[in-house]
């Protein structure tokens, strides 16, 4: 069964309240860790991208088709992301409750939280800017999530650092290193986020365009670095 099809499951019949749904995980896969992982990212996902959305004032077509370019949803089963969707947006409750259920469904600093937040960014990026009404709620979400402001500002430049910015911010080394040690780093940062560690974290494979996305950025800031560093011997 598709993780959209399980969608059906966790809406149920008369739920009209996200954060119902996130405790309908908790329960009905109370007994598959596995499956519960997969279902809160997705969940967190739809839910968080519709609040976020709404951030900067207006629900656009970009972001919409933004959702639907990362994340991999068959047209037979679209109708259940878009019902979540829309009561994401209708609920009363905000993004700030939902942060909080999705919290309580990983252990702290789980890696999957990250993957999550990079996933937001790649939506609130659809319409080539990311406003500062996106930041400031992509930011607030983080905090909950349990990540520091250095944390969350490192993740922010894999997709908000402009041409001529800074890549070892990128890839989160200071410039004191020698070349050997940040290529280690790199090699390092590769293997940690290729689609296959991703979805060992428990990220669903129909969101692997997120680790793609990610490993765009690192290797984008990994060239600067080299044409930059690297030893004339090994040119």
């Amino acid at each position: 069964m598709s993780i959209w099809q399980r969608f059906r499951q966790v809406l149920g019949d008369g739920v009209v309240a996200v954060g119902a749904v996130f405790d309908r995980i908790g329960t009905i896969f109370a007994g598959d860790p596995e499956e519960r992982r997969h279902m809160a990212f997705s969940v967190a996902m739809v839910a968080l991208s519709a609040k976020m959305a709404k951030a900067d004032g207006v629900v656009t077509l970009d972001e919409v088709r933004a959702f639907r370019r990362l994340v991999d949803v068959p047209p037979s089963q679209a109708q259940h992301v878009e019902r979540l969707f829309a009561m994401a947006r209708r609920d009363v409750a905000g993004f700030e409750s939902y942060a909080k259920k999705i919290a309580s469904l990983y252990e702290p600093h789980d890696p999957i939280l990250a993957d999550l937040m990079d996933g937001l960014f790649d939506i609130a990026s659809a319409d080539t800017v990311i406003h500062d009404a996106e930041i400031d709620f992509l930011a607030e979400v983080a905090r909950r999530l349990g990540f520091s402001d250095e944390e969350f500002e490192r993740i922010k430049l894999r997709h908000v650092v402009p041409e001529d910015g800074d890549p070892y911010l990128v890839l989160g080394v200071a410039r004191t290193l020698g070349y050997a040690e940040l290529r280690a780093h790199y090699r390092r940062l590769v293997a940690e986020h290729h689609p296959d560690r991703l979805i060992a974290h428990g990220v669903p494979a129909e969101f692997i365009a997120i680790a793609n996305h990610k490993l765009a950025a690192i290797n984008v800031a990994w060239d600067r670095i080299e044409r930059e560093r690297k030893p004339a011997a090994e040119g």
